[in-house]
């Protein structure tokens, strides 16, 4: 059988012996739903547990306002998200200069112009002021955390009238599910807090699809209540990424509703692990660099059984992606030295290579990119220059009962093994 698999902004055709494919395993289908634009108005016009944007703003007094927003690495529909938010609070009465985008970096670099304009739309861009979240510098202190650390986030947020934030809701890898709480921890929160936050991961409740009893969803959910967010929008997107629910509202129960909607069609039963697991991200932005593509790994880690393979599809134009998790790969002799070093001198970036190398203890790791095989080795990875001659090889290693599983958006998917395995 022939397989289409997303990789960078092209395409990878596999050919799967149908006697050793077990399955493909996609998110469940969604429900038909109307427009993107309606369902986000929907939203709007019945948020949950909470006054609307046009009451906030007259309650507030509002003079401004703050949108909180993602970031290139997590691909959002804003063209859609946006119009309908914005309109709603320029009727209640702020102008266009009252209305910041402030972009939830998190660690991560900062957003082009360009880039700008390919997530937002030129009119967007041109209109509304725009500004990258630096995690190092213009913070503010909103509280104190049950932990004892200070709450130190983005000073336009911290000042606004209005904190709004955006996201999508989908699996994440240790906080659970993405969206709600993470726009303010990570996304705005100062370099140490983070840190803080994603070192609780080694926490066997902190795991891809649980979002109960799960330490670092606690907290972000906790720092977004301390930090004053006033309202959320968050939707849950097809394969397509096309908007297939909408919640809008109070800073949990919005989040929850979509998480409930995610959950339903993103944990997916399979009959059995397999021998090999090959995975793609989903294509571009989403394998823009290993450090967004790890994410794969962790859905792929569920699927195959011990000591199988997983082929990863990533192309990686832009390499490994974060100076930390480079270094700390590229220093590391063996699995062990980031083990270690994540335990004994944790730093954020470095918790992508622990997670590899967690992933690692589970099974064989193959990796088609368009870094150099070096680069691949040091993360203890095996490169691939030709996945389908892989594949034959690795059916002559498991045998002529060797079974092949495909996640061809393998970060979408969160699988749930019926036999136990």
């Amino acid at each position: 059988m022939k397989v289409e698999l997303a990789y960078g902004q092209t395409n990878r055709t596999l050919v799967i012996p149908d006697r050793h494919l077990q399955s493909i395993v996609y998110a469940a289908k969604s429900p038909q739903s109307d427009q993107d634009t309606d369902l986000i108005q929907q939203a709007l016009s019945r948020p949950k547990n909470s006054p609307t944007l046009t009451e906030l703003v007259r309650q507030k007094a509002a003079r401004n306002a703050v949108i909180v927003v993602n970031d290139i690495t997590r691909p959002t529909p804003y063209q859609e998200i946006l119009p309908p938010m914005l309109r709603e609070l320029t009727a209640a009465g702020l102008s266009e200069e009252q209305i910041t985008l402030l972009i939830a970096t998190g660690i991560h670099r900062s957003q082009t112009e360009e880039e700008h304009n390919w997530v937002f739309g030129e009119e967007i861009c041109s209109k509304y002021p725009i500004i990258n979240h630096n995690c190092d510098q213009d913070l503010a202190s909103v509280g104190v955390l049950s932990t004892g650390r200070e709450l130190y986030i983005n000073k336009y947020a911290a000042q606004t009238d209005l904190l709004i934030t955006t996201g999508l809701v989908g699996l994440h890898y240790f906080a659970g599910y993405s969206g709600g709480r993470k726009s303010i921890l990570p996304g705005i929160a100062s370099r140490s807090l983070i840190e803080a936050n994603h070192k609780m991961m080694h926490d066997p409740r902190a795991c891809l699809g649980n979002y109960k009893d799960n330490p670092v969803s606690d907290l972000m959910l906790e720092a977004a209540q301390v930090a004053g967010v006033d309202f959320i929008l968050n939707v849950v997107t097809g394969s397509h990424h096309e908007i297939v629910y909408a919640s809008a509202g109070h800073i949990y129960d919005a989040w929850i509703d979509a998480v409930k909607f995610a959950e339903e069609i993103s944990v997916v039963p399979i009959s059995k692990q397999a021998d090999i697991v090959v995975v793609s991200c989903g294509g571009y932005p989403k394998d823009l660099n290993m450090y967004q593509a790890q994410k794969a790994l962790d859905s792929a880690a569920l699927a195959v059984k011990k000591g199988g393979a997983i082929i990863l599809l990533a192309e990686c134009s832009e390499g490994l992606g974060e100076d930390t998790f480079a270094e700390w790969m590229l220093a590391a002799t063996c699995v062990e030295d980031v083990e270690k070093r994540f335990f004994e001198h944790f730093e954020l970036g470095g918790h992508k290579a622990y997670a590899i190398c967690r992933t690692l203890q589970q099974a064989d790791i193959y990796l088609y990119s368009s870094m150099t095989d070096s680069t691949v080795q040091h993360m203890f990875i095996k490169p691939v220059h030709d996945v389908q001659d892989l594949l034959s090889q690795l059916l002559i290693q498991y045998g002529p009962q060797a079974s092949i599983l495909v996640m061809p958006e393998a970060p979408r998917i969160a699988v749930k093994s019926n036999c136990g395995e």
